[in-house]
């Protein structure tokens, strides 16, 4: 069991995102595309990170939902994911996967690479919306990334990327989570407090509330 009572710093983070064919796809949703960014000392730790395209080793047809650049040329080039699935095994393995509604993400993955097999899951949209119930709607990964100005910072982090490509939105992620745990000094966020706000289990449900008499990690902002 982990200890809950740690700094959220000292937790085996890696922020992720997939770009698939799509929940349409006749012949099942293939990954086409996964980013993973480990977050290492509360920052993400970009010359771990890895990013690929997959072939899905069958033509897709494109939707409004296809990320740009992605075409049945570039994908042809791409490796299998026979071949990437060890490295995505490995990275995983253990940590907790971040994501902006992350349920999905794990859903592809846990269908596709059914080896992987993370502690859990943190959810970058739950924690928007908790620290924002104000806000009835845009809490959208790029919505959040423009409204805290933070789009030049994230291409220039993912080497020229762009948003709703897997590293991109994956480094977003990880920055919009650290934005968010900065407004409080890092030491003062348990990994408890994290996972009662942002945790999912592996089958998406939310991770049990803290006793009411610890705080949350918004009590005294």
């Amino acid at each position: 069991m982990p200890d809950h009572t740690v700094p959220w710093t000292d937790a085996d983070l890696v922020a992720i995102d997939l770009e698939g064919s799509g929940p349409q796809d006749p012949a099942g949703e293939a990954i086409l595309e996964i980013a993973l960014v480990p977050i290492r000392d509360g920052a993400p730790a970009l010359d771990l990170a890895y990013s690929t395209l997959i072939n899905p080793q069958r033509k897709i047809t494109r939707g409004p939902w296809t990320s740009p650049g992605i075409t049945n040329a570039v994908l042809e080039q791409a490796p299998s994911l026979d071949e990437v699935a060890p490295t995505i095994i490995n990275m995983v393995a253990g940590a907790r996967l971040v994501g902006h509604n992350v349920r999905v993400d794990w859903r592809l993955l846990h269908k596709t690479v059914p080896s992987a097999a993370p502690a859990g899951l943190i959810d970058t949209l739950r924690l928007a919306k908790h620290r924002h119930p104000e806000l009835k709607k845009g809490h959208g990964l790029q919505a959040w990334i423009e409204r805290l100005e933070l789009t030049e910072t994230i291409t220039e982090a993912s080497h020229g990327g762009q948003p709703h490509r897997a590293l991109w939105d994956t480094v977003a992620t990880a920055t919009l989570l650290l934005t968010f745990l900065r407004e409080r000094p890092a030491t003062e966020t348990e990994l408890g407090t994290l996972l009662s706000t942002a945790g999912l289990d592996l089958d998406g449900n939310p991770h049990p509330a803290q006793p009411a008499e610890q705080h949350t990690l918004w009590d005294s902002l």
